[in-house]
């Protein structure tokens, strides 16, 4: 596998994007993840976005992390949220999801944010085993989905 840093609006992660959002809208049954994103939060240094190709150079993942600071939706000076975290049905269980968030961590780190937050929801189990595994705990809501029920938020000092 090979890890190569993308622009957010690369076609390749545009294909990925397409497919996660078909996934959430299976699983939530709506129209998938409606939080306005812009190329330009990605950009180094206030972002990366990431891609995986696997042996035979196909994208097969995808994650990225923007800058957040205290606002009216919850985040905290310093914080670094992750989006966009997703790998395709026939990569899965290789540990890209792992590989991927580590480098966002070591990143965000880098780029001087304190704090690792993100949101995913109730049907997306694997999601949580991956955070809660990788040492975030539940935080205080933020973000557009913070009034959701199915929303559950996380966080990880970096």
């Amino acid at each position: 596998m090979r890890i190569v840093r993308v622009p957010y609006d690369h076609p390749e992660a545009m294909k990925l994007n397409d497919a996660v959002q078909q996934e959430y809208a299976e699983r939530y049954g709506d129209e998938g993840d409606i939080t306005p994103l812009d190329p330009a939060m990605f950009e180094p240094p206030r972002g990366l976005y990431l891609m995986a190709y696997d042996e035979d150079e196909r994208p097969v993942a995808t994650g990225g992390w923007r800058t957040q600071n205290r606002n009216d939706e919850g985040y905290a000076d310093g914080d670094a949220e992750i989006k966009r975290m997703f790998v395709v049905r026939e990569a899965r269980g290789r540990g890209l999801a792992r590989l991927i968030l580590a480098a966002l961590e070591d990143d965000a780190r880098a780029a001087g944010r304190t704090r690792m937050v993100l949101e995913t929801g109730t049907m997306q189990p694997e999601a949580i085993g991956l955070y809660t595994s990788s040492g975030y705990e539940p935080t205080e809501k933020f973000g557009l989905y913070r009034f959701e029920t199915a929303s559950r938020c996380y966080a990880k000092p970096l």
